[in-house]
């Protein structure tokens, strides 16, 4: 679909819950977007503080912007219920403690509209402690401007965020999307739903999205340490690759598998010393689940991790614990040494007669002059 001369009508959804201290930054950035043709659908969830308050202040100033309140339902059913009130020819969504660039959509509608792609996606900066930081590994994946199927570009599988994407509203209609609810990490199987069924997706290297990253324990990706979240987190690995099996692709399927589905363990082994014992049994059996049959030693984690998923699935608690003690007491790279098989890791206490060659050896790239 082509809009000519008119704009398109942009909606934004924003799902608002405690966050009364940042949600006026979020909406300025939204409401001073260079594409002005915008509808900004705010969801206030059931929300304990002022946040429901503020968004009514800023519909009572500014016509673009739409209040709705629900009970609290959680960031999926919210996103969900303001899609339900969109009029807009595009979709957008933005958190409600983040902020938009000025030009982001502007630069994300011109793409989408010049390549005719089903959506389009853009790189995200980190916003720590009032410094931004482009996310490396998401500056690798928007590298290449233009419009690709996923068979041109399966690693985009890994770009699961909800809010540095612009969708056109009748692919998101045609394919049915929406967002699972009552559970953490719903922007996963969405997008890998997306990517799955685009016939061709828009991508810019232009950072359309500030994460602020904060550290009051609020939010869900520091509560990894819970089973509720790691339960949710293989249900939604579950979700997503089901999407990725459906598509029957052995050259995409194998990129998801290895390389995007393995590739935030190294957050949840970080956890392992001192972790519960009902936790360690909900690890182990969810890396024997998705690598049971291809070991994470094949996977695209860092060495020290491979080894570490190595020992998960073998259930070896005690090194896997050892592990991931070391790397956090050295603060820097895992030394290497040779040996003759090759070059490899070397983590004291760690017997390399007893583990899998595979989980210590180096690969080329890997191997530092």
């Amino acid at each position: 679909m082509k809009f000519g001369r008119r704009r398109p009508l942009v909606s934004v959804v924003v799902p608002v819950y405690d966050v009364a201290a940042y949600l006026p930054e979020a909406l300025d950035s939204v409401l001073a977007q260079t594409h002005r043709n915008l509808e900004v659908v705010v969801v206030d969830d059931g929300s304990p503080d002022a946040s429901g308050a503020i968004a009514d202040g800023y519909a009572a100033r500014d016509p673009r912007v739409r209040v709705v309140h629900t009970g609290n339902h959680g960031l999926g059913a919210a996103r969900n219920e303001g899609i339900r009130h969109a009029t807009g020819d595009l979709l957008a969504f933005a958190d409600s403690d983040d902020v938009v660039p000025r030009d982001a959509y502007a630069v994300l509608v011109q793409h989408l509209e010049r390549t005719g792609s089903d959506f389009v996606t853009g790189s995200v900066a980190r916003w720590e402690a009032g410094v931004l930081t482009e996310l490396a590994w998401m500056r690798r994946l928007h590298r290449d401007r233009g419009a690709f199927g996923l068979e041109e570009h399966p690693e985009l599988l890994g770009d699961v965020f909800a809010w540095n994407k612009v969708f056109r509203r009748s692919f998101w209609d045609r394919v049915g999307l929406a967002w699972p609810e009552g559970i953490r990490y719903e922007d996963q199987p969405t997008t890998t739903r997306a990517f799955v069924a685009a016939d061709r997706f828009g991508v810019v290297p232009e950072v359309v999205y500030h994460w602020r990253i904060r550290h009051d324990g609020s939010s869900i990706t520091q509560q990894r340490a819970s089973l509720a979240d790691l339960r949710d987190r293989w249900e939604t690995k579950r979700m997503a690759l089901a999407s990725v099996a459906a598509l029957g692709s052995e050259q995409v399927g194998a990129v998801f598998h290895d390389r995007v589905l393995a590739g935030d363990l190294h957050r949840y082994f970080a956890e392992i010393p001192d972790c519960p014992d009902e936790w360690w049994d909900l690890l182990v059996a969810g890396v024997r689940e998705f690598w049971g049959d291809r070991s994470l030693v094949h996977s695209g984690l860092p060495p020290v991790h491979r080894l570490t998923g190595w020992l998960v699935e073998q259930d070896r608690r005690e090194e896997a614990e050892l592990v991931m003690r070391y790397v956090a007491a050295l603060g820097a790279p895992v030394p290497q040494v040779d040996s003759p098989r090759g070059p490899r890791i070397d983590v004291p206490g760690i017997d390399p007669a007893t583990v899998d060659p595979a989980a210590l050896a180096l690969r080329d790239f890997e191997v530092r002059a």
